[in-house]
């Protein structure tokens, strides 16, 4: 019989922070991975809330919604939120999760590297948005273009903000990746070889040397800003004979790579999402993978094409417009197995299909209109204009948010064990595809007929105003249905139709354990004789979990790593250094202090080998 103090019931208190201290020092990848999706929900609903913000100013000619000054701070802010704190975070969420289960791993093979990187996302986010409460957000776009961004043109904080907040969250970016590479290239299951991993596998691999090799160039140039804007230096300043075009190659050598760096995990997600609704293996998987590669290499040769107008030589300009147009084919590869994918199969329309069936259609909009501003004497006519608003975003949010919400709902059972409700899933397709192309169509005439980008407000009897409203009323139509979304996410995580371990019956890794998948993952090494592991060819059918599982040798000893706060606490340090650069060097050295306790720790916490 218990006993009267084994009977009491654990008081709430207790409870909800055991809760608490479990989520803060988890080195869980699926832990991690879930915090960075829901960091990047949130930052995705504050970038939402400063573009339905814009488009209010801009629904109509000459209004005053907002003040210009605060017009260019919403529209550095979303920009630098959308890119660098929703659609990097959300795809480094997904990943997180999903990597290790797709190749048979345990975990992410650095832990407390892949704890700090979550951290230094979520500290480093909050340091940037802390520039609103302290003087005044960045204000000059979110490519900083110099000489905007000097003390002259830019003379609160705000810039300060930008750079350090952004390079503490690169910090994360490249820590990440790093942990990726590692992970993907060491910790695969025996039978999962290079030529059987998932495509999300191969585009996460990519991406993470994408990373690696990008964000320096963002880093150094960001330090150059700082030491000019805080310390003298003319690194961008015309008046001392240097050239503010160093800026722009320095960012787009990052910037341009940066738009595959998003782009390709949205790729990979789609390259799972239609086979397994299609019921067909992913068409040309060969094909698939080295053009994957291709882009990569490809990105790195083509970021002039965003400085046609700043003055190159011909020369040049026609061979950055060549290399334009030629990775335009490694994308043209993929669109291709997409579609080839869904020829002749046994296509089941639910809400992730519809969401990546669209995601193929609006990519295709976005590299056509890509193709015309690589054309040289094109982009002289349309750089600066809202053509090339509409072509960012039907590139980016049609290819990166349509391929999240697709995989939100084909992952969400996986996740949470119960499925999203798929008739409000529908409904939030619709708002979603016709809202988007409500936005973002008609700025391909505004963008024709001379609107400038980056505009607070516009003269009356110019001809934008009808199209403006109906983007305005677009931007809007999404709003709703993302708060559809969000209700249909808080209640089926409540009360939601059980899933079962494989709902979808998909043929790769993570479908093999439970949903939601137990800490170790698997009880031992799962096998993988194929790229279908899940898939009975003497059968025609898909393996059933518990059939897998039964093909599995459970592992005697079973070692994951201890919860740590450590990562936690180094990265508040590191986040105190970067505060302490913008207001005042007493809170940089409490975060260096800050810091090596953090290091200390780390090093003497027991239990990593």
């Amino acid at each position: 019989m218990a006993t009267r103090a084994e009977a009491l019931p654990v008081p709430r208190v207790a409870s909800w922070w055991s809760v608490l201290v479990d989520w803060l020092t988890t080195v869980d990848h699926k832990k991690i991975g879930i915090m960075y999706v829901v960091g990047a929900l949130f930052f995705l609903g504050v970038g939402g809330i400063e573009a339905l913000a814009i488009r209010v100013q801009l629904a109509g000619a000459e209004r005053a919604f907002l003040h210009p000054q605060t017009y260019n701070e919403m529209l550095t802010m979303h920009g630098t939120t959308m890119i660098f704190l929703a659609a990097m975070p959300i795809l480094a969420g997904l990943g997180n999760y999903f990597v290790p289960l797709m190749i048979g791993a345990r975990d992410m093979a650095f832990p407390r590297l892949n704890a700090l990187g979550l951290w230094l996302f979520i500290l480093g986010s909050l340091l940037l948005y802390l520039s609103f409460f302290s003087g005044g957000a960045p204000d000059a776009g979110w490519f900083a273009y110099a000489p905007l961004t000097t003390k002259t043109y830019s003379p609160h904080k705000g810039m300060d903000f930008w750079i350090l907040g952004l390079m503490v969250t690169g910090i994360a970016s490249i820590a990440g990746s790093i942990n990726f590479i590692v992970t993907i290239l060491n910790m695969r299951a025996p039978g999962v070889k290079l030529n059987r991993m998932p495509v999300f596998v191969w585009t996460m691999l990519v991406t993470s040397f994408l990373i690696v090799f990008a964000f320096p160039s963002l880093t150094v140039a960001q330090v150059l800003l700082f030491l000019d804007r805080n310390f003298g230096t003319g690194f961008y300043a015309a008046e001392v004979g240097a050239t503010p075009i160093l800026w722009q190659h320095l960012f787009w050598f990052f910037g341009h790579p940066e738009v595959y760096i998003v782009v390709l995990p949205a790729f990979g997600l789609v390259s799972e999402i239609i086979p397994v609704f299609s019921r067909k293996p992913i068409f040309g998987y060969t094909a698939l993978v080295y053009a994957t590669v291709a882009i990569g290499f490809i990105s790195f040769t083509v970021w002039a094409h965003h400085m046609f107008a700043v003055g190159l030589p011909p020369v040049v300009a026609y061979a950055f417009g060549a290399s334009s147009m030629i990775i335009a084919v490694p994308t043209a590869i993929k669109i291709f197995n997409w579609i080839f994918t869904m020829w002749k199969g046994s296509i089941r329309l639910t809400t992730a299909m519809l969401f990546a069936i669209s995601f193929v259609a609006m990519f295709v909009i976005g590299g056509l209109s890509g193709i015309m501003l690589a054309t040289v004497p094109v982009d002289w006519q349309l750089t600066d204009t809202y053509f090339v608003v509409a072509h960012f975003h039907y590139t980016l949010f049609g290819g990166v948010l349509l391929s999240v919400l697709g995989a939100c709902y084909y992952w969400f059972p996986k996740m949470f064990g119960r499925k999203l409700d798929e008739r409000w899933g529908k409904v939030h397709w619709v708002l979603t595809f016709v809202g988007f192309n409500m936005t973002f169509l008609p700025m391909h005439w505004l963008g024709l007929d001379g609107m400038p980008r980056r505009i607070a407000t516009y003269g009356a009897g110019l001809g934008w105003d009808v199209l403006n409203f109906v983007a305005t009323v677009g931007a809007f139509t999404i709003a709703a249905g993302t708060v559809i979304f969000i209700l249909n996410m808080v209640v089926s995580l409540w009360k939601g139709e059980p899933a079962g371990d494989n709902p979808w019956e998909g043929w790769t890794l993570e479908w093999a354990t439970s949903s939601p998948p137990p800490a170790h993952n698997f009880d031992g090494v799962p096998p993988v004789e194929s790229r279908r592991p899940l898939w009975n060819s003497h059968e025609k059918r898909v393996l059933t979990p518990a059939e897998v599982r039964a093909l599995i040798t459970p592992d005697e000893h079973v070692h994951l790593p201890p919860p740590s706060v450590w990562p936690l606490v180094v990265a508040a340090g590191i986040t105190i250094i970067a505060a302490g650069f913008i207001y005042t060097m007493f809170v940089a050295v409490l975060g260096v202090v800050i810091f090596l306790a953090g290091v200390v720790g780390w090093i003497q916490q027991e239990g990593y080998h």
